[in-house]
C-alpha cells in the first residue's frame, strides 16, 4: 500500500471510529438502564402485590418475572437498533432460532405449559400444604418453569411443573374444614354405647370441634378380642394438626380412664 491509500485507510477508520464510539457508549448506557430498570420494576411489583388481599400472591412472583423479561427484550432490541443492526433481519433470525431452539427444548416448554395451567386452573396456590404422588410439601411459589416447596423436614424442594401437572394433586388446605379420625380399641366384652359416649362426650368437649357436622363413632374392624372404634369430628383447616393431636391423646385417655381399652 503507498502513502495515499494509508492515508485513505486510516481516515476511513477514524471516520468509522467517530460514529460508532458514541454508538457503542450509548449501547452500553442503555443496556445498563435497561438491567436496572428491569430489576428494579420486578422489585417494585414484588413488594407493591406482596399482601395485597384482593391479588392472588400466587401471581406475584409470575408478574414480576414477566415484567422484568419484557424490559430485558426491549432493552436487547433497543441496543441492536443503536448499533445499527437491522431490527427486521434480527427478528428474522430469532424467529428461525426460537424455532430450532423450541424443538431442541421441548421438556422446558411443557413445563411452562404446564406452568400456565396451573396458574389458570389454580389447584393449588402459595402457603397450600399438597401431594401430588410423593411430591409433598408447603408450596411457596409458582413459577413458569418449576415450582418450589418446603417439606415438613424444612427441605427445599424444586419441581418441574410438568411433574405437577401430570399428577394427581392433594391440597390438604384448600377446603374450609377437614374431617379426624382417631381409633381406638376397646374390649370386645364391653357394651360400645359406653365407649361411644365416652368418645363423644371428648369430642364435645373440645371448642375446635365443629358441631355441624356432628362428630360420630363408627366401628372400623372387629378383632378376635377387641373392636376398633373410629371417632370422627371435623374441624377447620387451620386447626387440624393440633387438634388431632390432641383429640387423639385426649380420647386414648378417656377410653383407659373409664376401664374400656382392651388389655
Amino acid at each position: 500500500m503507498n502513502r495515499d491509500e494509508i492515508q485513505a485507510f486510516l481516515l476511513q477508520v477514524t471516520d468509522w471510529t467517530v460514529k460508532a464510539v458514541p454508538n457503542f457508549i450509548a449501547a452500553i448506557l442503555i443496556m445498563a438502564f435497561g438491567w436496572f430498570a428491569a430489576r428494579t420494576v420486578s422489585r417494585l411489583i414484588t413488594q407493591v402485590l406482596v399482601g395485597r388481599t384482593h391479588i392472588d400472591q400466587t401471581l406475584t412472583p409470575v408478574i414480576a418475572t414477566f415484567a422484568r423479561y419484557a424490559i430485558l427484550i426491549i432493552t436487547i432490541v433497543a441496543v441492536l437498533g443503536q448499533m445499527g443492526v437491522q431490527i427486521a433481519s434480527v427478528l428474522a433470525v430469532l424467529g428461525a432460532a426460537g424455532l430450532a431452539i423450541g424443538l431442541a427444548l421441548q421438556g422446558t416448554l411443557s413445563n411452562i405449559a404446564a406452568g400456565m395451567m396451573l396458574l389458570w386452573l389454580r389447584p393449588f396456590r402459595v402457603g397450600d400444604s399438597i401431594d401430588a404422588d410423593g411430591m409433598a410439601g408447603k408450596v411457596e411459589e409458582i413459577g413458569l418453569f418449576a415450582t418450589t416447596m418446603r417439606t415438613g423436614e424444612g427441605i427445599y424442594r424444586f419441581v418441574p411443573n410438568s411433574a405437577l401437572w401430570n399428577k394427581p394433586i392433594l391440597n390438604y388446605a384448600r377446603n374450609a374444614s377437614r374431617r379426624i379420625e382417631v381409633l381406638v380399641r376397646i374390649d370386645r366384652k364391653i357394651d360400645e354405647a359406653a365407649a361411644r359416649k365416652v368418645l363423644l362426650e371428648t369430642a364435645g368437649a373440645d371448642e375446635r370441634v365443629m358441631k355441624t357436622p356432628a362428630p360420630e363413632v363408627v366401628v372400623a374392624a372387629f378383632n378376635d378380642v377387641s373392636v376398633d372404634l373410629a371417632l370422627r369430628a371435623w374441624v377447620s383447616t387451620a386447626d387440624f394438626g393440633a387438634t388431632n393431636i390432641d383429640l387423639a391423646a385426649r380420647a386414648r385417655a378417656a377410653i383407659r380412664a373409664a376401664n374400656l381399652s382392651a388389655t
